[in-house]
């Protein structure tokens, strides 16, 4: 991805010769990828829903097992606060 955006903005920078417009262009396309497209940036403010599903792959066996008991506490929250939804995608799934 990282490839596509810097060739994207090299190819606007060659353009820009003839239209600064085009340069303009090649630094916004950069701010962006910079700062939503990485992945490193934190968020703002934390989440106030159940855990985020793209968390960064855990680096030990502890952090493994931390990041599944958090999910399978909220898991275990959202049937016992939602159980016709909870059935419904449990029926869903037996299909």
């Amino acid at each position: 991805m990282g490839t596509v955006v810097l060739s994207g903005a090299v190819v606007l920078v060659v353009l820009g010769f003839g239209n600064p417009l085009y340069w303009l262009a090649a630094v916004a396309v950069l701010f962006l990828y910079v700062r939503y497209g990485t992945g490193t940036s934190t968020p703002s403010s934390p989440s106030a829903g159940p855990a985020p599903t793209a968390a960064p792959a855990p680096t030990s066996y502890k952090a493994y097992r931390r990041r599944r008991d958090t999910q399978a506490r909220w898991e275990r929250r959202y049937r016992r606060e939602r159980p016709l939804e909870s059935r419904r995608q449990e029926r869903e799934r037996g299909r």
